[in-house]
């Protein structure tokens, strides 16, 4: 009797751990750095820049110390990253956008080290905005992803079926009453338009176009269902193959474009976009295989990281950074965290994979970073301290809610991060040492449960 009761017991215990595990859940917790195994994360610094009423890009090290910050004029529409010369190319928001579409922005700026502004280019007016991307290509000249304004007049003459978008939305208190049609320009140093490519030009049904009736379901938002239309949120230039990758958070896919023909020369994601595959069903993702996605990103090896938001997933709501084979289409690695409250960014996000062959994930929405191994153990930790521009030692669910955005977005929001190494030639030479912590007289959480990892 007593034998077969422990049997049961023993049983019973491996059927919970059999069943999928809880994550961790908190109102309340530490910001700052949470995890660091110096030995297996990589060594170097963190560019981020807080989106949410912070004009500050801050660079850290691996405890969350600054060591360089740059003061801005404008909030980061919406993150920074290093130039080669040791210059900072950023997104910069401006104030009152024709059109408050997430990501709209206005301008790209160049900064030196010092904060000194030596170039920029606006896209701002009544008909077209900078949102969301840009990148510096080698030969100087400037990708920037915009938006365009067509009436619905200009839709209907494409082919947009009568009556499938309403006659107007309201987007944080502004109103829309016309499409919003991506498009990518180049430009050169003086500001020069020497290329343009645009979704408007590429609008049918075949495998490289974009259909204008792809709709997403009108409960994710009369805007996404009708003006939002793609909503693009990667420009990249691939130099070896002069070839662009872009990707559509709406479509759910990820394309390359031949920089000389303008042509699609690949695209993955969501063969139901252009009539193709089995459609998503009732928990069945049927064929996509992507979800609201994010930064898309070529490596070395030729592959492409997604950060895959999984936002709206039939079976099952839950964000993954996906390396994929564009060629065959295979998913050759993955990292999603065993439960989603641990790792889940309704919106936005990215993903960059570092020398070490680690990736550093940014979940956006709750000012998450951390960095993972190919095996999946995560090395390093941080969350985001600046709330409404303001350090603060304790995440609170309530205090730090973004209720007017909703979809769990929180006022420590980080768009995208990137990680240098130390060597990188923008830091060559640089005063690194440690100025300050993010939050003063805050614990350095990572040393008080070394090895949690």
């Amino acid at each position: 009797m007593i034998t077969t009761v422990i049997v049961i017991v023993i049983a019973a215990a491996l059927l919970a751990l059999a069943r999928p595990a809880s994550a961790y859940e908190v109102h309340r917790g530490p910001t700052g750095v949470i995890t660091y195994d110096a030995k297996a994360a990589a060594e170097g610094y963190i560019l981020l820049s807080p989106t949410v009423k912070c004009n500050v890009t801050y660079l850290i090290n691996r405890e969350g110390d600054v060591v360089h910050q740059w003061n801005c004029a404008y909030p980061p529409g919406l993150y920074a990253t290093f130039l080669p010369n040791g210059h900072l190319l950023r997104g910069a928001a401006l104030p009152e956008p024709p059109v408050k579409i997430g990501g709209a922005a206005g301008m790209v700026q160049e900064l030196d080290w010092d904060g000194n502004v030596l170039w920029e280019y606006k896209m701002f007016s009544p008909d077209e905005i900078q949102h969301h991307c840009f990148d510096r290509m080698p030969n100087g000249n400037t990708l920037i992803l915009g938006w365009e304004r067509k009436t619905k007049q200009e839709a209907l003459d494409k082919g947009r079926i009568p009556d499938t978008y309403p006659e107007v939305t309201v987007l944080q208190g502004v109103p829309m009453r016309d499409f919003w049609s991506d498009f990518v320009r180049e430009v050169d140093p003086q500001g020069r338009t020497v290329w343009e490519w645009r979704v408007w030009d590429h609008i049918g049904t075949g495998p490289d176009q974009f259909d204008i009736n792809y709709r997403l379901p009108l409960n994710v938002g009369e805007d996404y269902a009708s003006f939002d239309w793609t909503h693009f949120n990667t420009v990249e230039y691939l130099p070896a193959t002069d070839q662009i990758l872009l990707n559509s958070r709406n479509f759910s896919e990820v394309y390359i474009l031949d920089h000389k023909s303008g042509e699609i020369v690949r695209r993955w994601g969501n063969p139901s976009a252009y009539g193709q595959g089995k459609k998503p069903g009732w928990y069945d993702s049927g064929d996509q295989q992507i979800f609201g996605s994010h930064h898309a990103h070529m490596i070395e090896n030729g592959h492409v990281t997604i950060f895959d938001n999984g936002s709206e997933r039939p079976e099952g709501t839950r964000s993954r950074v996906v390396e994929v084979n564009l060629e065959s289409g295979e998913v050759v690695w993955e990292y999603a965290a065993h439960g989603r409250n641990s790792f889940f960014s309704y919106r936005q996000g990215a993903a960059q994979r570092l020398e070490n062959g680690n990736t550093l994930v940014t979940s956006t929405q709750q000012g998450h970073l951390f960095e993972v191994t190919p095996e999946g153990k995560v090395v390093w930790e941080f969350v985001n301290p600046i709330m409404f521009g303001e350090p603060k030692a304790l995440f609170c669910d309530a205090a730090d809610y973004l209720e007017p955005l909703g979809h769990d977005m929180f006022t420590n929001m980080v768009h995208r991060a990137y990680f240098y190494t130390p060597d990188h030639p923008a830091l060559a030479g640089r005063d690194l040492s440690v100025k300050r912590p993010l939050v003063e007289g805050a614990p350095k959480f990572f040393r008080l449960w070394p090895g949690a990892a």
